[in-house]
């Protein structure tokens, strides 16, 4: 075992979750300080409309992204359950298969949102002093979309044998590249949102780089070869099984943040630009909710392809404390400090105003997501994907859908539209319960190392 990975199977449980969190927790507020720089230095340097047309794309961008991202957490719970098991062929094929997969699907994520852009934002009703804008920063991005899946799904991999440590280390290289170009194209060469785009795509190819030659060079057990790429259709069958349930929650949820980013953008380009604010401080709170999710999901996935049954609800009822009580401390923060926070982004009273009101409508909650996704992410560690999937799609974007044609068609202001978020994460959570309350009575789900199929 080198002091760089962390022994999942043995020790005391709540340190070991922790010096493993912490790497990747770090690397996610970085990567998130990154991306809050892009918004700042064009909120700053160029105006809120450039700072709207940045906004405006992320909800498009993540419904064409979030499938391929999540079925790298297939690769996380395949290749950690192969660890367990001692499996190395296992691992050495589920490894190659996620890397060919993140190539061939960077591939055509670039090909399509190149092309899909225009019709996409206009779709959306993107205010019209943003959407010339939005189109360009938009297909830039995605030309760089094989750097960004090569990334996550090698740092799924080292994350699956306990090292967080050095997809930390890229990440911080890559980012801090980032923010300088950023300064250097937005300030000195004035490409206002296209040298954002291009500082975005610069540090994710570094990152990539950074990733598979550790991959590469690495002597632990999920080494790299180019000579041994391809697809092991039983591997990818895994991945996909654990993955792709996942990846289609986010993309329904994509839509259903597709369709509340439109009602936004009937306010205008200031609350447009508020929102994309209030959504940067957003991310920093999913990342720290997310962070423990995969923490979680690690712990447990090694644990049960090991057969160590024992130490999976201690790993459970830790998870839940750490990150409900870690929400609940970051809401509060949020809405003593949000106006001073959002003022980092601009300067003007009206953008700030109007972010003000997602903070306080949604991030002052945000432990209700919390507990949420702790609960999905215990679910599909024992096998169960689908199902938290189907409940996810019903229970917070079926609602989220409803609320945008019901509720707020008939009260168009941002806190009718923001107090959706609140209302869809109870029901999510009160039938996640109820689910995984029924399997851990009555399906036995310890009692089996293989992965399961829902319902088995």
């Amino acid at each position: 075992m080198k002091k760089k990975d962390i022994d999942m199977l043995n020790g005391p449980i709540v340190p070991s979750m922790i010096f493993f969190a912490i790497p990747m927790l770090i690397s996610g507020l970085l990567q998130i300080c990154f991306n809050a720089a892009d918004t700042i230095v064009v909120g700053r340097f160029a105006g809120h409309t450039s700072m709207a047309a940045i906004g405006s794309t992320a909800s498009i961008t993540n419904l064409m992204v979030n499938l391929f991202i999540g079925i790298s957490m297939g690769v996380n719970v395949v290749v950690a359950r192969a660890i367990g098991r001692g499996d190395r062929d296992g691992i050495e094929k589920a490894v190659h298969t996620a890397l060919t997969v993140a190539f061939i699907s960077g591939v055509i994520l670039s090909v399509m949102g190149f092309f899909l852009s225009p019709i996409l934002l206009a779709l959306m009703d993107t205010p019209p002093d943003v959407i010339d804008k939005s189109i360009l920063y938009m297909r830039i991005i995605f030309l760089g979309q094989v750097f960004n899946l090569v990334y996550n799904f090698g740092s799924a991999i080292l994350r699956s044998d306990g090292d967080t440590q050095r997809p930390l280390y890229y990440l911080t290289f890559a980012g801090v590249l980032n923010v300088l170009l950023n300064l250097f194209f937005v300030i000195v060469v004035k490409l206002d949102v296209a040298g954002v785009a291009l500082a975005t795509i610069i540090s994710q190819a570094l990152s990539a780089f950074l990733v598979v030659r550790a991959l590469i060079e690495g002597s632990s057990s999920v080494k790299f070869y180019f000579s041994k790429l391809g697809i092991d259709h039983k591997s990818l069958k895994e991945i996909l099984y654990m993955g792709v349930p996942a990846g289609l929650q986010s993309v329904v949820f994509s839509v259903s943040n597709v369709l509340i980013q439109s009602s936004v953008n009937s306010f205008g380009s200031l609350a447009v630009a508020g929102n994309t604010a209030a959504n940067s401080v957003d991310g920093f709170m999913y990342t720290v909710n997310n962070c423990l999710a995969q923490t979680n999901l690690s712990f447990l996935s090694q644990n049960f392809g090991a057969g160590k049954k024992e130490r999976m609800a201690p790993i459970m009822k830790s998870s839940f404390l750490i990150t409900v009580t870690s929400s609940l401390i970051l809401g509060i923060l949020c809405l003593s400090f949000g106006d001073r926070i959002l003022s980092l982004y601009s300067k003007e009273s009206e953008v700030i105003s109007f972010g003000m009101i997602r903070v306080r409508y949604v991030l002052t909650i945000y432990f209700l997501f919390a507990f949420e996704e702790m609960m999905v992410s215990c679910l599909r560690s024992l096998g169960f994907s689908l199902t938290p999937m189907a409940t996810s799609i019903f229970c917070i974007c079926g609602i989220r859908i409803l609320w945008v044609f019901t509720v707020f068609s008939h009260f168009r202001t941002p806190e009718a539209l923001y107090i959706v978020y609140p209302v869809s994460w109870i029901v999510a959570a009160i039938a996640h319960t109820l689910f995984f309350t029924y399997i851990w009575r009555h399906k036995n789900p310890l009692g089996k190392r293989e992965i399961m199929i829902d319902g088995d």
